[in-house]
């Protein structure tokens, strides 16, 4: 049977979200999303051109007809920014979902929980189907999904910082906590070896935007971070052998003529 992602009402091939930021061009930016294979791209309704079409915009440079758009809040401080922000992106036609974010502090670009909380509680009465990136806390995952989340994005590490997965046992908490949305990592991961970490603690995706933007090779890395993904989801699949203290022989001694 094919391993679907499904979101609401929606199912996905690809479980590699990736950003559009940082690029150095947009056709830089439109080789990398083929490369990644990714279904999915968050873009920033805040940052581009939405309105007048006589001007150059990133939207231009992704082929709609394979890619689903995913309306991102990113720069706003408060529920009331990130509400407005989303509904402007619904209102421009890119989508009625949104990858919510709530951003509490300028530094660390840790999320505002109460206020992504309200947020998602309000956008999800209006119909939204809400991804909110938040930190790895089961607590506010659990308030989260109860406000009406479709999915639960918690970061690995601060937004950036390519630092890879940092708390294993606080998403491992939350893998085997939450079962009623899909969790995807956001934020934090490096490189293709971060990605692979987070799919084999049982995630159901991960999204990215730095590590690929600006790697020397940004091609290179998409598609490293498209197989790095594959790979972490199979050896969740596959279920990995216990770990052991001592050694065991790879081959067995029953039969061995001595």
């Amino acid at each position: 049977m094919p391993d679907v992602l499904r979101i609401a009402d929606r199912d996905f091939h690809s479980r590699l979200f990736v950003g559009t930021g940082k690029y150095r061009s947009f056709q830089e930016m439109a080789r990398c999303h083929q490369a990644s294979g990714a279904e999915v791209v968050t873009v920033a309704v805040r940052r581009v051109n939405l309105t007048d079409r006589s001007k150059e915009s990133l939207i231009d440079y992704i082929d709609r007809s394979k890619i689903f758009i995913l309306p991102n809040t990113a720069g706003c401080y408060n529920a009331e920014e990130a509400i407005r922000t989303a509904r402007l992106g619904r209102e421009v036609g890119l989508s009625n979902w949104v990858k919510l974010e709530v951003i509490g502090d300028q530094k660390t670009l840790f999320p505002d929980n109460q206020g992504l909380i309200e947020a998602t509680r309000v956008l999800a009465r209006e119909g939204f189907v809400v991804l909110p990136y938040t930190n790895d806390d089961l607590v506010n995952a659990r308030k989260l999904i109860d406000a009406g989340a479709a999915a639960v994005m918690p970061l690995g590490a601060p937004i950036g910082s390519g630092l890879g997965i940092q708390n294993t046992t606080n998403l491992r908490i939350l893998r085997e906590t939450i079962t009623e949305v899909p969790l995807i990592v956001d934020a934090g991961v490096g490189t293709a070896s971060d990605a692979a970490i987070a799919m084999e603690l049982g995630f159901e995706g991960v999204l990215m935007n730095t590590a690929i933007a600006e790697a020397e090779d940004s091609e290179k890395m998409a598609e490293a971070m498209q197989l790095g993904v594959q790979a972490g989801r199979l050896a969740y699949l596959a279920g990995r052998m216990p770990k052991k203290l001592y050694a065991s022989a790879s081959s067995p001694l029953a039969g061995v003529v001595r």
